[in-house]
């Protein structure tokens, strides 16, 4: 039975395999003689997509173990457990490294996040190892009695809108973000910043900047924040507020691109008028220099006038300084108060250096650069490859500088006095000067600093000799023309230029604002921006708005008090 059937099944493959056509025939003895082929194919194609899965996995393996090893760096529980010392040590140390920029010769390092967050977390540290820190540290920024401590900054800070990815501690994505300065390479090729602000402090040299700050604006059409009602100053002393600026109650400007006249700053305010990209800067100078200029300038206020000199003040140690009275501020830590702070003396070493610890922190958040008077040329050299400005753009004449007549020099028992009674703003300056030249070193280098500060110099020598008559300034009474007479307050002899005579149109306009002073150029911006105010305020007062007119406003207002 089985053979027959067998025989039977083969007889019927064989009439079935006789049916089949010759096409169909060819194409399954084709398709046959290639399936090795195809089955070699489709091996290829598996081996690679698997590769390319393992590659992806160890990419991912790679990212995830860096973002762990940059969350342990940063920490806050690893930072906390740290004492003051530890941290202010370590931070001195890696400054250069740990600061929100860097500049090399060809291209903008952009914004370094990871250190900018050890540096805020430091802070933070710092006052909760130091619980009485937020007492100490002014709390009477807000004119309405709000609680502010480290200069105005905010709980939910810059801090958490640049990464928020640090709002959930959980949270292990890498969220992609932008540097505020990367935004100004393009191409490789670095862009003038445009959007400024300048922390103007009192006798540092900062009159000057401003006038560099004044005519890069000036002849590019850029908006100026200036002072409400065409006031010389942002109501310094008091704290700053947005609505202090002309056009920002009306909302008749919705764009400013440089800030740089006196304020008390407050950065929660400043930024609410500035856009995000802004640079923020300042300048210090030491506080033996600036305290004996201070004290021939302002002469006139109650902490100074029963004293003859310096000298006489400071041998009284304090004992007739009442820091309640108006223009206090002026004779004592008044670095400390322009950026924000409570210029009170501390009481002992150990407040000196929590305040000292918690302003220094403060200010580096809220600065990205801070320059040194005693070293001008350099500053500027410095400020313009961090704003990536031409040289010609930071060129500048000395303005509201005094005579050598009105010079008095300090003894080194005063010099320690001084230092002593400013102790905040010693400390300020001491930290800031070092910081400083390690900026130098970690960017620019000595050497090629050195030879844009003498290429600076010898531009300047040129422009002076181009620019005014007997290539340098002279005092108030030899000026010339009464519309760039710089004003005269105190006992100081604040000294002018005249300008050449023979000058084509061009040049004379050019060095006409290099010797423009502050208040002139501030009244002529004013009229430039807002020419409908300035003449209603001119017909308000039934005459024009001069330069008479504004420094008699001052001298009525006591200490350009608003």
């Amino acid at each position: 039975m089985i053979p027959q059937l067998k025989r039977a099944l083969v007889e019927n493959h064989a009439s079935y395999r006789g049916s089949i056509t010759p096409w169909s025939a060819c194409v399954r003895t084709v398709f046959c003689s290639h399936l090795r082929l195809i089955w070699h194919v489709f091996m290829v194609l598996t081996v690679l997509c698997v590769a390319r899965q393992l590659l992806s996995v160890v990419r991912q393996s790679r990212n995830n173990k860096t973002r762990l090893s940059d969350k342990q760096l940063i920490n806050p529980h690893q930072v906390v457990l740290q004492d003051v010392q530890s941290i202010r040590e370590k931070f001195n140390a890696n400054q250069a490294a740990l600061h929100p920029f860097q500049w090399s010769d060809k291209k903008d390092k952009g914004l370094n996040k990871v250190p900018e967050l050890a540096r805020r977390l430091t802070s933070t540290a710092n006052r909760i190892l130091n619980p009485k820190l937020a007492n100490k540290v002014d709390t009477s920024h807000d004119l309405k009695d709000e609680l502010v401590v480290d200069g105005e900054i905010p709980k939910k800070t810059r801090l958490q809108e640049e990464l928020p990815e640090l709002q959930d501690p959980a949270h292990t994505q890498s969220t992609p973000q932008t540097s505020i300065f990367s935004a100004s390479l393009q191409n490789g090729i670095c862009q003038p910043k445009n959007h400024i602000v300048f922390l103007k402090t009192h006798k540092t040299a900062s009159s000057t900047i401003l006038n560099i700050l004044y005519r890069y604006g000036d002849t590019r059409d850029l908006m100026f924040a200036l002072p409400a009602n065409m006031h010389s100053q942002l109501y310094y002393p008091n704290f700053f507020t947005a609505h202090f600026v002309e056009g920002v109650r009306t909302r008749r400007v919705t764009k400013f691109h440089i800030m740089c006249n006196h304020m008390r700053f407050r950065g929660s305010q400043v930024r609410k008028i500035m856009p995000v990209d802004t640079f923020y800067f300042s300048i210090v100078r030491n506080p033996v220099s600036m305290m004996e200029s201070l004290f021939t300038y302002y002469k006139v206020i109650p902490a100074f006038r029963n004293f003859k000199t310096l000298q006489d003040f400071l041998l009284d140690n304090g004992r007739s300084y009442n820091a309640s009275v108006p223009d206090s501020h002026y004779a004592q830590n008044i670095l400390t108060f322009d950026f924000g702070f409570n210029n009170s003396a501390p009481g002992n070493d150990a407040e000196l250096e929590e305040r000292a610890v918690a302003i220094i922190s403060a200010v580096e958040s809220e600065l990205h650069l801070v320059l040194i008077s005693e070293y001008f040329d350099e500053s500027v050299v410095l400020l313009r490859h961090a704003l990536c400005w031409t040289l010609e753009d930071v060129m500048s004449f000395r303005l509201n500088s005094r005579s050598d007549k009105s010079r008095k020099p300090l003894s080194a028992e005063m010099i320690e006095q001084v230092k002593k009674w400013n102790a905040l703003d010693w400390r300020l300056y001491q930290h800031f000067n070092t910081s400083f030249w390690r900026r130098i070193d970690t960017t620019l280098g000595r050497a090629k600093l050195q030879k844009e500060v003498e290429l600076l110099r010898a531009k300047r020598e040129e422009l002076e000799k181009t620019c005014l008559l007997g290539g340098k300034a002279v005092d108030p009474g030899q000026v010339h023309d009464s519309s760039v007479k710089p004003f005269q307050y105190g006992q100081a002899v604040i000294q002018g230029y005249n300008l050449r005579q023979e000058l084509d149109n061009d040049t004379h306009q050019l060095c006409r604002r290099l010797i423009t002073p502050e208040l002139q150029y501030t009244m002529a911006l004013y009229k430039k921006q807002f020419p409908d105010l300035a003449a209603k305020m001119a017909t308000v007062k039934k005459g024009p708005v001069s330069t008479k007119k504004v420094v008699n406003d001052v001298k009525n207002s006591t200490i350009h008090r608003a």
